[in-house]
């Protein structure tokens, strides 16, 4: 019995250093990346995520309405370039049923001057899917980012 108990205690000591050294050593992860050159230019990247099955039933959102729903609200505010990536969701509606559906992720980049003008359209979007698709929300994700092309 004392054997496993020192066992023990060794192993929680043994964890206990590590925990100790953990904000060390993601420091020197941190310190290693300062020494690569930043590349790119300052720009926002907003994903958006579109979930396809319309509440209370009927039928889901197809691939075709989908892109045209893209070609039609979402290329001609961001022209420069997107990328659309499909998905499998999974979201809390509001009676708190987990809804399981396929959806698209829609990424857009931007320079960081044009994030008020970006916004706008963006919500836009957001609103106009959620109207025509008869959904409850489009969630969103904005993240600063360096971009080079």
């Amino acid at each position: 019995m004392t054997m496993h108990l020192t066992r023990a205690r060794a192993l929680l000591a043994g964890a206990a250093l590590l925990l100790a050294a953990a904000p060390t050593a993601c420091a020197g992860l941190a310190e290693a990346d300062s020494s690569v050159p930043e590349r790119g230019a300052p720009y926002i990247e907003t994903q958006l995520f579109f979930g396809t099955a319309r509440p209370g039933g009927g039928a889901a959102v197809t691939d075709r309405q989908f892109m045209a729903f893209v070609d039609e609200e979402v290329t001609p505010g961001f022209p420069d370039g997107l990328t659309v990536q499909s998905g499998r969701g999974r979201w809390r509606d509001v009676s708190g049923r987990i809804e399981k559906e396929r959806s698209y992720e829609l990424v857009l980049l931007y320079p960081v001057e044009q994030t008020a003008a970006s916004d706008r359209k963006i919500e836009e979007i957001r609103r106009a899917y959620e109207k025509e698709f008869g959904q409850e929300a489009v969630a969103r994700v904005d993240e600063r980012v360096r971009v080079d092309f």
